[in-house]
This record gives structure tokens, C-alpha cells and sequence, in this order.
């Protein structure tokens, strides 16, 4: 009996040293997991234009399908507070937004949709308008929660509402490289260059693209995109880079209507074709590819729109 006493506490013990051993164990990897989030900042894109109905949410979501096909992990949030229309697009309803994650104690995978070509969504909701209302203590939790994105993905793309409105330029001016969507339309091109010219007496040194969308032909888009960056360098002193065109296509509108990305239905299509090359242009071309600026982090984007609109 004495016998099969000790053996059973010497099992009891080694249990305890494994279960130990283990918890340690567990202890280190969140350690190691905490330590590679906080080093690894994520790529923060911003897709502005300077009025609505150019086409910019469509091309938010179909040049983030572009960019998760050539291998990296992107994430895509709808900041349109006022046209939200992204889920629309992907055809997905959003259980859960970025308001929730701020008064619901959601977490943010919880938030994070399963979007197509292996993209994740984030509907803003009202949650970004909300952002101004939280004390230093609900912030820094916040940014705890969302921080995470950074340790999950290579680039988070930012799809902002249209003009020149406080939430709108929050955004724009947080991030450290910003896409502007126009259209050959005069009356769209220039807002777009009013919306350069805003960001242009805030800060020069903002990284500025532009995509020409719906254009008739190549000869077209060269013309809007030369035009743009001419005026803003000569008359504002901006440096303004031409990203590329997406040319009119009849599959864009069809896409639209069934709620199904351009390059997922139709991925041969002329606009697909265009995208494509626009985003092997954002990563193998400019200060990025370089390595003349660094990735900010989804940390760094929110603390600074939170700034913004405090002030």
C-alpha cells in the first residue's frame, strides 16, 4: 500500500512539473507572439478622392484582392462614414464593426470579416467618429485591440469617404501614403486637385498617388495623370506620383451588380489587367520599394487620426 502511495504521488509531482512546464511554455510563446507584433508594423494605404462617384471603393477592394494574389496579407477597412459601401461590393453583411470593438467588447478578429481572394474586412461603422470621445485609458485599449492587425498582415488598406470633411482628411493625413482616385471628368479632376492642395498646406512631405479610373483610352488617362501632377508640382510645390488607370470596362459594371469584384468574375477583363499592374507598381516601384519609408503600423495610423480629430 505505502508501495502504491508514492508511486501515486510521484505521478501527482511529475504531473505537476509537466503542467508547470507547460505553462511556461505557453507563457514564452505569448511572449515571443507580443514581442513579434510590436516589431512588425503593417503597411498602411489610404484610398481617398477629392469627390464621390468616381469609383474609389472599387478600386479599394479590388486592388486589395490584387495585392493579397501576389502573396501578401491584407486586411480592408471601410472608413466611409457617411456611404459605407465596401460590404456592398464584396457582397458580405458585417456582424460586427469598429463600433462594437469600441463599446461592445468585441475583439477585433471577432470583427473581421472573410472577404474574397483571401482579403479580411473591417466595417468602420460609426466607430471612427467615435474615436474622439474616448478618454487616454479606453484609447490605449483600443489601440490594444485593433494593434494586433500589425502581427496578422503585410498591408491594411484604408477606404475613406470622398471630399475634404474633418473625418475625411483625419485619415488622410494619419497615413503615410495616400491614393487619390479620379475620373477624366473636369469637374472630378478638379476636386482631386483641391484635395491636394488641402493636403498640400498641412504637409508637403505627404506621399501622393493618383489613379486615373474610367478612362476611355491609355492616351486619356496619361493626359489627366500629366496634367495632375504638373499643376500640383508647379503651383503647390507637391510632388505627386501617377499610380496608373483602370480604362472603362462593361465587366466594372457588371461586377457591381452582382456584387462580385471585377477581378474575381472576370479576372482576364481590361480593368483587371489594369489593377493588376497598378498594384505590382505599388510594390516593386517608388519610396516603399526602396526602402525610403518605413511601414507606420496600424498603431501609429490611429493614434494620429485620433489627433486629428481632437484638434
Amino acid at each position: 500500500m505505502r508501495d502504491q502511495a508514492e508511486r501515486l504521488r510521484e505521478i501527482i509531482d511529475n504531473l505537476k512539473k509537466n503542467q508547470k512546464m507547460r505553462s511556461s511554455l505557453k507563457e514564452a510563446e505569448m511572449s515571443m507572439a507580443k514581442t513579434a507584433a510590436e516589431d512588425k508594423s503593417a503597411r498602411i494605404i489610404t484610398i481617398t478622392s477629392g469627390k464621390g462617384g468616381v469609383g474609389k471603393s472599387n478600386i479599394a477592394v479590388n486592388m486589395s484582392i490584387a495585392l493579397s494574389n501576389m502573396g501578401f496579407k491584407v486586411a480592408l477597412i471601410d472608413g466611409d462614414l457617411g456611404l459605407a459601401n465596401v460590404d456592398v461590393l464584396l457582397g458580405i453583411s458585417p456582424e460586427y464593426s469598429m463600433a462594437d470593438i469600441l463599446h461592445c467588447n468585441k475583439s477585433i478578429m471577432e470583427a473581421l470579416c472573410e472577404g474574397p481572394g483571401g482579403i479580411k474586412f473591417l466595417s468602420g461603422g460609426s466607430g471612427i467618429e467615435e474615436l474622439v470621445k474616448l478618454n487616454k485609458e479606453q484609447l490605449e485599449k483600443f489601440i490594444g485591440n485593433i494593434g494586433i492587425l500589425d502581427s496578422y498582415f503585410d498591408i491594411i488598406v484604408v477606404d475613406t469617404g470622398a471630399g475634404i470633411s474633418d473625418n475625411v482628411l483625419s485619415f488622410v493625413m494619419a497615413s503615410d501614403e495616400v491614393i487619390i482616385v479620379t475620373t477624366p471628368d473636369p469637374t472630378a479632376i478638379m476636386d482631386a486637385y483641391a484635395l491636394i492642395k488641402v493636403i498640400s498646406s498641412r504637409s508637403k512631405d505627404k506621399d501622393i498617388k493618383v489613379i486615373v479610373n474610367r478612362a476611355e483610352n491609355v492616351g486619356e488617362a496619361n493626359n489627366v495623370l500629366e496634367k495632375l501632377v504638373m499643376v500640383s508640382d508647379k503651383f503647390l510645390k507637391m510632388k505627386v506620383s501617377p499610380l496608373g488607370f483602370v480604362l472603362y470596362d462593361e465587366s466594372v459594371i457588371k461586377a457591381v451588380k452582382s456584387q462580385i469584384p471585377f477581378l474575381t468574375s472576370n479576372p482576364n477583363s481590361v480593368a483587371s489587367k489594369n489593377i493588376r499592374k497598378i498594384a505590382d507598381k505599388l510594390i516593386n516601384s517608388g519610396a516603399y520599394a526602396e526602402g525610403e519609408i518605413k511601414n507606420s503600423g496600424i498603431r501609429d495610423f490611429i493614434n494620429r487620426v485620433y489627433s486629428f480629430l481632437k484638434n
